[in-house]
């Protein structure tokens, strides 16, 4: 490990508690115990259940008095399914906490079965719309730890999670404030395998957690200037993470700027995703990927309202061009320099599908927080420029 590597160390405590650094899974067991768990369930996806660094986690944590179960079917882009069978081994094993390891889906999935674990009500009851998390019994949230392996969605700081619904091929936030983890193990090494177009797709994730908090409308200065400094991160540190999977240094600032966008977007997200989501739940695309095919084409629907914001925005970034199309100008290129599609029709968005997209587009939740107000119609549209790669 370098020495730059080495200082990127901390004990952080916003918006919880938070263990960053290399070589940190190895406190797992103490976090258990700080959080009273006796016997954790860990919930992974099936390609990470198969890795050492599970089986590692899981044999620590025996040897440390901590008998820990394993529960690992959950889909890229997980369903209900997926948590009611990790709500099942949950009680079936007697386990009284859920160790979140994974990527984005197998943190939203394993959070959701620590939600369930003691709740009566089916999952959609807590869709996050209006005061529905109240319904939630408190008292049936178990208590949950976090080990993000990806530095994409930053979910190890979200209080909710997103489940597909497969009757109506929609994406659902289930939210409660108690699904916040209440200890995060952020140990870049475990990064480190992520193959580069993985490491892409999350990495641009992150950066557009960033950019779309910044650009919601409302005043929340700590959000924007987490944002901004998550998005230099990312520009600075995700192409060496691509081409140098090993580069630890890369990895650490990769896995804050993920954790930075998920904590920015408390202000708000935007049409990115609300194109992205449908996307997703249809034709099960990585969600960083739909998000940065989608981006640049929000981005200039956007424009009229964003342009004062571009011009910030790209100074910080040390742009060339301090101004929208500077900023919209550098977006290109850095899409094009990951090898990140231009259209949507290259990851499989088919023309006959694009009204209905739009319309479940125009209802998710994301779209409140674009700075435009967007409808039907204008999802319609972005669509339609992102089949063509159409901009201006």
């Amino acid at each position: 490990m370098s020495d730059d590597a080495k200082n990127l160390m901390g004990n952080w405590n916003y918006p919880t508690a938070m263990r960053f650094g290399v070589g940190r899974i190895s406190e797992l067991a103490d976090a258990c115990k700080a959080l009273g768990m006796k016997k954790p369930l860990l919930v992974t996806d099936p390609g990470l259940a198969a890795l050492p660094m599970v089986s590692d986690a899981i044999k620590a944590n025996d040897a440390a008095g901590l008998p820990t179960g394993l529960y690992s079917n959950v889909k890229p882009n997980p369903v209900a399914s997926n948590v009611e069978g990790g709500v099942k081994a949950y009680r079936d094993g007697g386990h009284d906490g859920v160790i979140a390891f994974g990527g984005g889906s197998a943190l939203d999935a394993a959070k959701c079965v620590a939600f369930m674990s003691g709740q009566t009500r089916p999952i959609w009851d807590f869709e996050d719309v209006g005061d529905n998390w109240s319904r939630a019994d408190p008292a049936g949230i178990a208590p949950i730890i976090a080990v993000p392996t990806t530095s994409g969605t930053g979910s190890e700081v979200g209080r909710a999670g997103v489940i597909t619904n497969e009757e109506t091929h929609t994406k659902k936030v289930i939210f409660h404030p108690m699904m916040m983890p209440g200890i995060v193990i952020s140990d870049p090494a475990l990064t480190v395998g992520l193959p580069p177009h993985i490491t892409a797709g999350t990495g641009l994730d992150a950066f557009i957690h960033c950019f779309e908090a910044f650009c919601a409308p409302g005043f929340h200065p700590m959000a924007e200037g987490i944002a901004i400094e998550g998005m230099r991160l990312v520009k600075d540190w995700l192409p060496t993470a691509v081409e140098d999977g090993k580069n630890l240094q890369a990895r650490a600032n990769m896995l804050a700027a993920a954790s930075m966008g998920a904590t920015a977007f408390q202000k708000g997200l935007g049409a990115i995703h609300s194109l992205a989501h449908p996307v997703g739940a249809v034709y099960d695309v990585h969600h960083g990927l739909a998000n940065a095919v989608f981006w640049p084409y929000v981005m200039d629907f956007n424009r009229d309202a964003i342009s004062n914001r571009m011009k910030r925005l790209s100074r910080y970034l040390g742009l060339k061009n301090s101004n929208f199309d500077g900023m919209l100008e550098w977006t290109l290129e850095f899409r094009k320099s990951l090898n990140i599609p231009h259209t949507a029709r290259e990851i499989g968005v088919e023309d006959s599908r694009l009204e209905e997209l739009a319309e479940m587009a125009a209802v998710d939740p994301t779209a409140s927080g674009n700075p435009i107000k967007v409808g039907p119609a204008d999802m319609l549209a972005m669509y339609k420029a992102a089949m063509e790669g159409r901009i201006g």
